[in-house]
This record gives structure tokens, sequence and C-alpha cells, in this order.
């Protein structure tokens, strides 16, 4: 087995790799994949803001195992994905993955803990509500769908009832996500025994529909307080770029995070809690929001807070690169710059991540509008991190309550008449 070591965004490497392959790892864009120019059955390959492990086979060749690793660390990454599920449960601890130095069996580790704890007193039983046609009458017949759909029989009996068992929504959650995880590569073994325990457990959760997109819907409750953080980590694992396609003869098999939308999901969630202390309310990819009198062209900001009155008071947006698509280098600033000119906003704020864009303040010429870039550095310890992001948000806020400058006037002198030239 080949395994390919690449760092998110990091510099490329040159691996030797089957044509059939590094054309499919191009088309799947889990990675920039070119053959190198150089080097004849040889591919560079250079990762972007994907992490995580995929594995690729293909017959009459060895399989090849694709290995990003994020710059931030794998502790610090699942905080920033734990918090933006649940800010009040934020600690590396609830994870328990500081000792892990790779994505995927960090993942897998701690969903194995939490999930140990979830079971240790049972598996959880509730009520399931079920409609269904039924060869016996059980529960409270529904009249309607009888009529309707059996035009008199008597029997089957389209019946509605609610039935007590450990076939509900969370043991379904739970033995979706470690079927998932027993899938994926680099699961260590000691982890793939103990997963395989736990489903054993849970075989009585119906599993979920094979492709299906759609989770099984919990609300938190005293009744599965101990289930919580499994849970969380469960919808982390469903929720993440599950690979598994064909592309032609080669099969794509992996399990990947998107640091981008991590990065923002995070910075949106952390801004919320930080300005819910100024009152109003802040809504995360505010709708309702269009650059036109029309109302023709619509924009989706990160983050919009809105004052007591509903009126709009400050804007951000969460970027954990800055976007230059060739022939418009700064395509964050003019889009801030949109962003304040259709919420009549004199001050925007642009939250990058450390190492990719600087801390800066950019006045718009005759437009009386300032765009602020601030850097975070993922590094910190989360307390830190809170701290930068409160730190933000009160930036924000004064922002917020300062008066809007004047726009510059352009005065134009005459020109002195030149003398004449004989």
């Amino acid at each position: 087995m080949t395994t390919v070591e690449l760092t998110e965004y990091g510099p490329p490497v040159t691996v030797p790799l089957p044509d059939e392959v590094g054309r499919s790892l191009a088309v799947s864009r889990i990675v920039e994949a070119a053959p190198d120019p150089y080097r004849s059955g040889c591919w560079r390959l250079r990762a972007g803001g994907k992490v995580g492990a995929v594995a690729l086979r293909s017959p009459g060749h060895s399989p090849v195992t694709l290995r990003i690793s994020p710059k931030v660390p794998v502790a610090r990454l699942f905080f920033l994905i734990g918090y933006a599920s649940n800010p009040h449960i934020h600690r590396d601890g609830e994870v328990g993955v500081a000792e892990q130095d790779e994505l995927l069996p960090a993942l897998a580790q701690g969903f194995d803990r939490s999930l140990e704890r979830a079971l240790r007193q049972g598996v959880l039983q509730g009520y399931r509500h079920t409609e269904e046609a039924a060869p016996v009458v059980r529960g409270r017949i529904r009249e309607a769908d009888q009529v309707r759909r059996h035009h008199g029989r008597a029997f089957p009996v389209e019946v509605a009832y609610d039935d007590y068992g450990t076939d509900i929504a969370e043991n379904r959650l739970l033995r979706a996500a470690t079927e998932r995880l027993l899938t994926l590569p680099r699961v260590p073994d000691s982890v793939r025994r103990r997963l395989r325990h736990h489903r054993g457990r849970l075989l009585d959760a119906q599993p979920l529909i094979p492709g299906s997109r759609d989770m099984p819907q919990w609300r938190a409750s005293r009744l599965n307080l101990r289930y919580q953080p499994a849970l969380r980590l469960a919808e982390t694992v469903l929720r993440g770029l599950s690979v598994e396609h064909m592309s032609g003869r080669i099969t794509i098999d992996g399990y990947l995070f998107d640091t981008h939308k991590i990065f923002e999901d995070f910075v949106c969630t952390a801004l919320r809690e930080a300005l819910a202390q100024y009152g109003g309310r802040s809504a995360l990819q505010a709708q309702g929001v269009h650059l036109d009198e029309a109302e023709a062209v619509r924009m989706r900001p990160d983050l919009v807070w809105y004052g007591n009155h509903g009126i709009p008071r400050a804007v951000a947006d969460a970027k954990y690169k800055a976007e230059k698509p060739e022939g418009f280098p700064d395509a964050d600033l003019y889009q801030m710059l949109a962003y304040c000119t259709a919420l009549g906003l004199c001050d925007g704020h642009l939250v990058y991540a450390r190492g990719y864009e600087p801390s800066a303040t950019h006045r718009v010429r005759h437009a009386g509008i300032r765009i602020h870039q601030h850097a975070l550095a993922l590094e910190q310890s989360p307390d830190e991190l809170l701290a930068a992001i409160t730190s933000i948000a009160r930036l924000m806020v004064e922002g917020a309550v300062a008066p809007r400058p004047p726009q510059e006037s352009v005065r134009h002198r005459p020109r002195e008449a030149e003398a004449p030239r004989w």
C-alpha cells in the first residue's frame, strides 16, 4: 500500500502514481493533481482546504492512501467543531482527542469514548411514533387514511401508535455514525473492535437508508443528557465530507473535513454568543438582504447583528483564507463593501485565520465606509480564542454606535491661467 502525506495548503508533493489514479484525483478535486512535467509516471499533488484521509483502489494496482493533515492541532480543530455545534460544551476533554495527531483516528477514538460513556448505563429507551398499515388493530385507527387508501376494505388497517423501546432517533443516529466509521481507512484496530461491540448493542435501532442525507431528528432533554456528547459527535461524523464514489475503475472511499466551513461556523457561532450580551439579535446567513432596490440581487452575509428595533447595526463575514480569483485579488473587500452599502452601515468586519491575511483597516474613498480585517490565531488555547472573538464583537458594537463619518467632498480648484508663450 502506498501512503501519500500532505499538509493543508502546503507545498506540492511529487509521487509516482498510475495515470488512472492521478486522473481520478484530479476529477474528484480532493486535491490539486497534475502530471509532473519533468518526471514520467509521477503526479504533483497539493492539498487545499480539505483534511482527512481517503483510500483509492484500482484493479491491478496496490491501494493508495491519501492523508491530509490540518495546519492547526487536531484537538484545536475538534474544539472549533464542538463549539459551533454546542457553545455551552466546548472543552477538548469532551471529545478526548488531545493525544492524537491524526484527524480520522482522533475522530474515531473520540466518538468511541463518548459512545462508551453514553451506553454505560444501558441503551436508552423511549417512545417512537409510528403510522403504518397493519394486519391487526393497534393504537388509533386513522379513519381518513383508511377510507382514502383502502376504499372500504377492512384490512390492512391504517393505525397510529407510540411504541416504547430502543428503536428511537438517538440510537439510530449513534448506529449510523458507528457503521460509517467502521468503513473508513486508518481507524485503529482497537477502536474498530470497540465500535463493533457498540454496534451490537444498537442493532435494535433501524439503520439509515443508504445514500440518505436526512439524519434522525432528536431534541435535547433531561432523559437523553448522557447521550448528548455522543450524539453531537455522531452528527459531526455524518455531516462530514464523506467520499464514496467510482471514477472509472477507481474506487474512492474516505472521510474529509472542510476547514473553511469549520472556521466559518465557529466564528459566526462565537460572534453570536459574544454579541448576545449587548442585546438585539444576530442572524447567521442572514436572508432578506438585497443589493438593489428591485431586490433582484440577493446577498447572504455570514452574520448580521440587528439592534433592538430590527435595524442592522453590524455585519461580519468569516473567511478562512482570502478569496483571490483571477482578475479580482481583493474580492472579499468588494463583497464586504456591497454588504455595508446595502445595509447602510459604516463598518464591516472580515475575520480571517492568521497566516493568510494580516489585520488591517481600509477606508473606502468618498463612501465613509471602513472595512476591518481581523486575523484570528487558531493555535491559541480555547479561552484565548474566545477572548479574541469577544474583542472583535466589542469593536463591532463600538462601530455600530459611532456616527457615520461624513463623505469626503472632492473639490476641484480652477487651474491658474498659464502665461501665453511667445
